[in-house]
């Protein structure tokens, strides 16, 4: 303190040395005159941020009216009147009042101060320093709230800046302690308040202690937010939800503070939930499979066949975002968490109101609502539909889907099939409306009728084909052709194609008739036997080939097999496919439909032959016939029954020949 500071004023001080209590009283009010809140006066702000010079000149005018205090030392000489003195002990007690009333700081600091004033672009703080700091109103936008009195936190930039004022700065000090106070808040899941900057992609960018943190969509509120907009430049409080402390990435919500405060009320509403009770809730949230419903804090979900009695396609049909409606608590979990709600149950049901008189047999009429493969819904009223199968909608018994007949829109008679009002189905039938017409099918196609038909589709086993509409036959794939040999149908004709038809059998009860290709010719067998005799040869061409041997094409188109032992050709080489050769027939079966052919066989016998003449010549006619009768005993183990007849007339002729040259011996 100056000495100025303690002295007393000579022309106030009293006559008789004050008490101690009166001292004591006299400096406080002096230290309170001093250290006076800003506000309680009506100067303005830049007057109240004073210059230190001024705040110099102020001090000494408050000194000089401030409490007389007389200084231990003070030569009474000098003035020539009686001075009082403070005991050490009291002025030791006055100086550490009045030091606490000036702060040691240092620039770039962070400390506390306390807002003094504020106007629209400006706050005062105070931090015990010789002068106050101004800052800028808008590095508080985040705290709308702010007033006069409460504590901020600043940084101190410069003790006395180039006009001599104390540079404060709350931004920067916020951002010094933001990180310590983000983690501090995590912990201990304080609530926040942050301010938001602007919409990114998902969400809201927000300003938490001068940290730019990240707030998603489906965090800002518990019902979806449809526009993100409307809380930019918005202040709002918040939780920190999670912190990457590598990338210093924070995430906030809102929507934490209100699940919080609905927690209580959503467990008061799921406590008194029961089934068939009816609440009134808001739509919340519309899918393609149901509405979900607010009822309170509690969601719950319409499922869309629990909209309407009658067929929609979306819920949108039936309700709109944020409508409020009436539903029914159908079901629930034993947790309560999945609640199930109808809205159609509020209506009496459709079957209700069907007329008492419809009945079995009766025609109706109706749209297709639904189409699937093994039928279609039919509408006859809102609410109440019927299935007609797609085995009644034709008499036709090869397989088809309902796509065929109908589609959805259509308007279409049925007969009533069933009607069963307890469990509300109902089967109907498009083809009674038509004739049957299996009736008196043997007078229409009768055993041996020739007709015309259309393929329809194949199996390993024949052709399905359609006479008309719902009448359809079977040719079994033996039926087909008398010579060739078919493995599928398919090689034969096609789908859709028309083809010529014997009617071989007509069973009425199973609705089944058996029809027949090749018995619209004769049966060539009759005449390949008298062609194709065992041992006659004939010219054929190899036109495929199998494990066992191959199969050739002869004239008049009939096919014979040559076993693969019998493809030997004269020069040791096999025949191959596409060649034309000689065909000796040792084999005919007119029962089996089969030829069995060789091609070995011919030059062998043409061998034998011409082995057979040499040993002639040269007069060795017994060995010869001794060893003839040996080859054809052979052949006659290894060939087949159709040639028997030819070798027992060689063999015998042979015979005759040995024995007579024996009796000429």
């Amino acid at each position: 303190m100056t000495e100025n500071e303690n002295v007393i004023n000579e022309e106030n001080a009293p006559e008789v040395p004050q008490t101690e209590a009166v001292v004591d009283e006299q400096k406080v009010e002096a230290v309170a005159a001093e250290t006076e809140a800003p506000e309680a006066k009506e100067a303005p702000l830049a007057e109240k941020a004073e210059t230190p010079e001024k705040k110099a000149e102020t001090k000494e005018v408050k000194a000089e009216k401030a409490a007389p205090v007389v200084q231990e030392d003070f030569d009474w000489d000098a003035i020539g009147k009686k001075r009082e003195v403070y005991s050490k002990s009291d002025r030791e007690k006055l100086e550490q009042i009045y030091d606490k009333t000036l702060s040691s700081i240092g620039d770039h600091e962070v400390i506390d101060g306390i807002v003094v004033g504020k106007n629209s672009r400006e706050v005062v703080v105070n931090i015990g320093f010789k002068s106050d700091g101004v800052i800028p109103v808008n590095e508080f936008r985040y705290n709308p709230n702010l007033k006069i009195g409460d504590k901020v936190e600043v940084y101190v930039e410069n003790q006395e800046g180039v006009n001599g004022q104390l540079m404060l700065s709350h931004k920067k000090a916020r951002i010094l302690r933001s990180w310590d106070r983000i983690n501090a808040a995590f912990e201990k899941e304080e609530i926040i308040t942050g301010y938001v900057k602007s919409r990114t992609k998902g969400g809201l960018i927000v300003d938490v202690f001068g940290i730019e943190a990240f707030l998603p969509g489906s965090q800002i509120d518990v019902k979806p937010i449809r526009d993100y907009d409307i809380y930019v430049d918005k202040t709002m409080e918040f939780k920190v939800v999670k912190i990457n402390q590598e990338y210093k990435n924070v995430v906030v919500s809102h929507k934490a503070l209100i699940e919080d405060e609905l927690e209580q009320q959503k467990a008061e509403i799921i406590s008194k939930l029961e089934k068939g009770q009816v609440l009134e809730g808001t739509v919340k949230n519309i899918t393609s499979y149901g509405v979900f419903i607010d009822l309170g804090g509690v969601d719950g979900l319409v499922h869309i066949t629990d909209l309407s009695w009658g067929r929609i396609n979306h819920p949108e049909e039936i309700v709109e975002l944020d409508q409020k409606i009436k539903v029914v608590i159908l079901d629930f979990d034993d947790n309560k968490k999945r609640i199930a709600l109808g809205l159609k149950q509020l209506t009496p049901h459709p079957w209700d109101a069907l007329d008492e008189n419809l009945k079995i047999g009766d025609t109706v009429t109706g749209k297709v609502v639904v189409i699937a493969d093994y039928g279609a819904f039919i509408e006859i009223a809102p609410g109440v539909e019927g299935l007609i199968h797609v085995s009644e909608m034709s008499w036709s018994q090869h397989l088809r889907t309902a796509q065929d007949f109908l589609k959805v829109g259509d308007e279409v008679q049925a007969v009533i099939l069933t009607l069963d009002r307890e469990e509300r189905k109902m089967s109907l039938g498009m083809k009674q409306l038509i004739p049957d017409p299996w009736e008196n099918i043997k007078d229409r196609y009768p055993a041996g009728s020739k007709h015309t038909a259309t393929v329809r589709n194949f199996t390993n086993f024949g052709i399905f084909v359609e006479l008309e509409e719902g009448v359809d036959g079977l040719i079994h794939i033996s039926d087909l052709s008398w010579s060739k040999k078919i493995k599928h149908p398919a090689e034969f004709t096609k789908v859709g194609e028309s083809i010529e038809v014997v009617v071989l059998d007509v069973d009425e009860e199973n609705r089944r008739l058996s029809l027949g290709h090749k018995q619209l010719e004769e049966n060539p067998w009759d005449v390949f036997e008298s062609i194709f005799t065992v041992g006659s040869v004939h010219s054929g061409t190899i036109i495929s080939a199998s494990d066992k041997g191959m199969i050739v094409s002869l004239p008049y188109g009939v096919e014979g097999f040559a076993p693969n032992r019998h493809l030997k050709k004269e020069d040791g080489s096999n025949a191959k496919v596409d060649e034309t050769i000689d065909f000796k027939v040792i084999e005919f079966s007119k029962e089996n439909k089969k030829i069995i052919l060789s091609h070995s066989r011919i030059h062998e016998d043409q061998a034998f032959v011409a082995r057979t003449a040499d040993n002639e010549a040269k007069g060795s006619e017994a060995k010869t016939t001794k060893r003839a009768v040996k080859i054809i005993n052979e052949n006659l183990e290894r060939t087949t029954l159709g040639d028997l007849d030819v070798l027992a007339e060689l063999k015998e002729g042979l015979e005759k020949e040995e024995k007579a040259a024996k009796k000429k011996k």
